[in-house]
């Protein structure tokens, strides 16, 4: 007898077996599948999702002889065969269902794994954990010879994820979105924020969750990348109109400490004709952790500061971080009405960042409320435009993911979903405040559906290497085929950049011409100073002690106190366009021109992800999917449909190879010197210092060619 019906609406097909229930429906143009031990799914979370408007094209059939039933919705079809096993060993038989999916032309996908005879496995498995929850593992059979892409953020340079295997966590430059795309044609969303791992290994995937109440994963087919990641966006939500400031150049560096280097570095740009969008003030320019606010001593005035900036075209975006120092006016408050997360176990303390701190339970809507409450009135009610939120992994001392329990359940069972809260607090807070149409927010992490909450997010504190740079260009990609399309990098690398190191200087410059081509140009990193200058007007005091230079590992830096003599954080040295040299300046100086004249072009890809959910960033694969040669091609990539983008990641290279990919009838110019090519061949191209390959398809080169003359005239 089958176990096999639809709920009562039609809408969903149920079965039930061996304690399991199971629930298949239709959820946009995909299929949403749950599963939980022992007690009845529960419908009460959607989590990466949004609410299912339950698509018109789908059908549910069951054939009870058979013990099958199919589900149909879109381009994907799936088949539960429903069975009954003897297992001799245990005396009894247990029923069964197992879950095969094709697409609508019958070609085979994917299917959960078989029981392997003797070995009695179950491709949907529950371990169960003290206290009711369970480990839960699926494991599926997939092609041998697809190619993966997306998972968000790794710090590795692998484009082709198959055959790698990831921690479903998040970590300072991780993060952990589980969403997948194959070349076999289907897309993956494990939609679930327990931490876990998953393995796309050749004899069989295996997404694992190391605490939770139920599995849930959504799947979609269709016949390129793009119809994939277009169907995946229209299920999690679609990134928001991008405002022109975001085009620009972004100024920052660790750290601006009081207003007036600010209003400097602005009159800096001004004075040198440099074009600049947005200033950015980074951290600790508050008196604690948690406060929320400027501090008055070295920030006097921040509403006439972001006036002043305004008149001048430029935009304002402040720091903040999910951390609340114990030292901080709003701690007691926020402790005593459950606001902040909680250990299991030991002192109830996540992180030692200069001072004792524990993190905002951003999973608590009253505690995303009160956080917002306090920035709108003391940045946003000032002046400020957009909010750096910092941290969202959070970033753990040590990640000790089961220690930590918070409003939404514990760590481990629901952490993933950290950084998507945090964002939807400020997301939602500025557009009631009306900033519709108005609203980026850099962040250091993100979760599958961030990008509906106007997440631009950064790859972390990564190191200063041409390794790193490298690592950058696969964490692009695959954060946009994991539908976050907003990406950006610290221009150089955060760690260890000496500005006065010649190897630096060619990595900066490298890398400001990679940036040039993401969705955000944004310089910052924590830079470092061999030798201090006596005439750099840049290092000279204010009142005494406010600033001085300490000598520290070889390396000077700016060390702040204030007028009590008491310290505060360091600051890095300088970060400017002209901080590093003549030659450093005019290269970046033309790379930054080049940036303000194609906005035209950006305008579109930014529209394109926003309407579609295209990725701005986006492998070659994604325009020529039928180019096996291009699958897996890790240093190059598409800069929307039209540009063909090689960074330069060899120290001292001044030429490499490029890929060209498509066919004969594929023509690529060379947008540095004019030089025609056809598509499906390798050359080599020149790459003298100022210079990054660039290609255009022939007829569609956006104006560059003519900027790229212009900005190097």
């Amino acid at each position: 007898m089958t176990q096999f019906k639809t709920t009562e609406d039609g809408k969903a097909l149920l079965w039930t077996g061996d304690g399991e229930y199971l629930r298949i429906e239709p959820w946009g143009q995909g299929l949403r599948v749950r599963a939980s031990m022992m007690s009845p799914i529960s419908l009460d979370q959607d989590w990466a999702l949004l609410p299912c408007k339950g698509p018109a094209n789908s059908s549910i059939e069951i054939f009870p002889d058979e013990d099958r039933a199919t589900v149909t919705v879109g381009d994907i079809r799936l088949i539960a065969e429903g069975g009954y096993e003897w297992n001799g060993s245990r005396g009894y038989g247990v029923a069964t269902c197992r879950l095969r999916f094709f697409n609508k032309e019958g070609k085979f996908l994917f299917e959960e794994s078989d029981n392997g005879g003797s070995l009695n496995l179950k491709a949907r498995d529950y371990q169960s954990i003290s206290g009711g929850d369970y480990r839960a593992t699926v494991t599926f059979h997939a092609p041998d010879d697809e190619c993966l892409y997306g998972m968000g953020e790794y710090q590795q340079d692998r484009l082709d994820l198959k055959g790698c295997s990831f921690e479903l966590a998040h970590r300072n430059s991780q993060a952990s979105v589980p969403f997948v795309v194959s070349s076999a044609g289907y897309g993956f969303l494990w939609n679930n924020p327990a931490v876990g791992r998953v393995s796309f290994a050749s004899n069989g995937t295996r997404w694992c969750a190391a605490s939770t109440r139920q599995i849930d994963y959504w799947v979609t087919a269709g016949s390129s990348p793009r119809a994939v990641v277009r169907r995946y966006a229209d299920v999690t939500g679609h990134a928001p109109v991008m405002p022109e400031w975001g085009l620009g150049f972004w100024q920052c560096k660790l750290r601006y400490w009081n207003q007036r280097q600010v209003e400097d570095v602005v009159e800096g740009f001004r004075r040198r004709g440099i074009p600049l969008d947005v200033v950015v003030v980074d951290f600790f320019h508050w008196p604690h952790m948690g406060d929320y606010r400027f501090e008055d001593e070295f920030w006097p005035d921040p509403e006439g500061m972001c006036e002043r900036l305004h008149a001048q075209g430029v935009k304002v975006m402040v720091s903040v971080w999910p951390q609340v120092a114990l030292s901080s006016e709003n701690y007691d408050l926020m402790r005593q009405n459950n606001l902040l997360i909680h250990a299991e176990k030991g002192e109830d303390i996540a992180m030692m960042c200069w001072e004792p701190c524990t993190f905002v339970d951003v999973t608590n809507p009253d505690a995303r409320r009160f956080v917002w409450d306090l920035c709108k009135r003391n940045y946003a009610d000032k002046g400020v435009d957009a909010f750096w939120l910092d941290e969202a992994e959070p970033e753990y001392g040590t990640y000790d993911f089961d220690n930590y329990r918070y409003y939404a359940g514990p760590n481990v069972e629901v952490g993933n979903i950290y950084p998507l809260e945090y964002n939807k607090g400020f997301y939602e807070g500025q557009l009631e405040a009306g900033r519709e149409g108005r609203i980026v927010n850099l962040t250091r992490c993100a979760w599958a559906g961030s990008q509906r909450y106007g997440a631009l997010v950064w790859s972390g504190d990564v190191g200063s290497s041409f390794q790193d740079l490298k690592a950058q260009i696969t964490c692009a990609i695959h954060m946009g085929m994991a539908g976050i399309p907003w990406f950006t990098t610290d221009m150089g690398g955060f760690h260890d950049g000496d500005i006065e190191d010649p190897q630096f200087k060619e990595l900066f410059i490298r890398w400001s011409q990679f940036s040039c081509f993401l969705p955000v140009m944004r310089n910052h990193g924590n830079r470092s100073l061999s030798h201090p200058h006596a005439d750099d007007p840049s290092l000279a005091a204010l009142d005494a002690p406010h600033e001085r230079l300490l000598k520290e590992e070889g390396e000077f830096k700016e060390v702040v106190r204030a007028q009590d003599g008491s310290p505060r954080f360091y600051s890095g040295a300088d970060n400017e366009p002209w901080s590093m040299g003549k030659e450093v300046e005019a290269i970046l100086v033309k790379y930054i021109t080049i940036r303000n004249k194609m906005r035209p072009y950006l305008r579109e890809l930014f529209d394109q992800a926003h309407k579609d959910g295209d990725p701005i960033v986006r492998g070659l694969f994604y325009e020529f999917p039928q180019d096996h040669r291009a699958a897996r091609l890790s240093d190059e990539y598409m800069f929307g449909p039209d540009i063909l983008v090689a960074p330069v990641v060899q120290a001292g290279a001044r030429s490499r190879e490029v890929y060209l990919p498509g066919g004969e009838e594929t023509i690529w110019e060379n947008l540095s010197d004019g030089q025609i090519y056809h598509g499906g061949a390798w050359q080599t191209v020149e790459a003298p210092l100022d210079v990054i390959p660039l290609f255009a398809r022939q007829g569609k080169d956006q104006g560059l060619r003519k900027a790229i003359q212009e900005a190097s005239a």
